[in-house]
């Protein structure tokens, strides 16, 4: 087996983990990983991505909910940099559904209080 994944959901799941250690040959890398973000953390970041696109003017212009998910992505320090072919410096390395629970709910909560900073309504105030 080249590539596997469990989510360790059940008993079941778990004693397959321990026989698959058990017949893993040596120099086999094994991770395990916080649980990932949720499909309602998901659905609460874009409305309120789309809430920060539609209500807030940032330096004199509009800004997309894509380009809100990068900026905060950056201030959770979530963004990698790489110099670009005329100098500058692009984003990289910002997927949201990399993020585990935890982390998502740290992004949730930079967003409630970004918004609540600058004016920002959101329609159930920023609760999961």
């Amino acid at each position: 087996m080249a590539r596997a994944l469990l989510v360790l959901t059940n008993a079941d799941a778990r004693a397959k983990a321990v026989r698959w250690i058990g017949q893993a040959p040596e120099g086999t890398r094994v991770e395990f990983t916080s649980p990932r973000r949720t499909l309602e953390q998901n659905s609460k970041m874009w409305a309120m991505l789309t809430e920060l696109s539609e209500q807030l003017m940032w330096h004199g212009r509009k800004y997309t909910p894509d380009d809100w998910k990068d900026y905060l992505m950056h201030a959770l320090k979530h963004a990698r940099w790489m110099p670009d072919e005329e100098g500058g410096m692009v984003p990289i390395g910002m997927r949201t559904s990399d993020l585990s629970k935890d982390e998502m709910g740290e992004l949730i909560e930079l967003m409630t209080a970004f918004g609540a900073e600058h004016g920002v309504l959101f329609s159930d105030g920023g609760k999961i």
